[in-house]
């Protein structure tokens, strides 16, 4: 899995909201659906697409499936940010001087 995977799985709308009710707790796909316009086969492809992304995984109890945030994927998320975070605070102070600079 690598981060590209991620960030298109998130860039659809839809598999954007339903990580973003998994971030709130595990959940069935039904109660997933609750809010969305959107069939059950549908939420099933969602829900294969997040956790081939490795951003979430799945629970079986008897005949019941829950899912929820797998902190894995959020983990590899981590370790990306972490690879651009010593660039920004030199931009930010760049940032700083040209606003002062323009308000000379």
């Amino acid at each position: 899995m690598i981060e590209s995977d991620i960030f298109k799985a998130l860039a659809d709308p839809t598999r954007y909201a339903i990580f973003e009710k998994l971030a709130a707790g595990r959940m069935n796909a039904s109660a997933l659906r609750e809010g969305l316009t959107i069939s059950q086969p549908a939420m099933s492809q969602h829900l294969s697409v997040l956790r081939n992304a490795g951003l979430v995984r799945e629970e079986r109890q008897g005949r019941f499936v829950n899912y929820e945030v797998d902190p894995d994927g959020l983990a590899l998320i981590a370790r990306w940010l972490a690879k651009y975070r010593a660039y920004w605070p030199s931009r930010i102070d760049a940032l700083k001087i040209l606003l002062k600079d323009m308000d000379q």
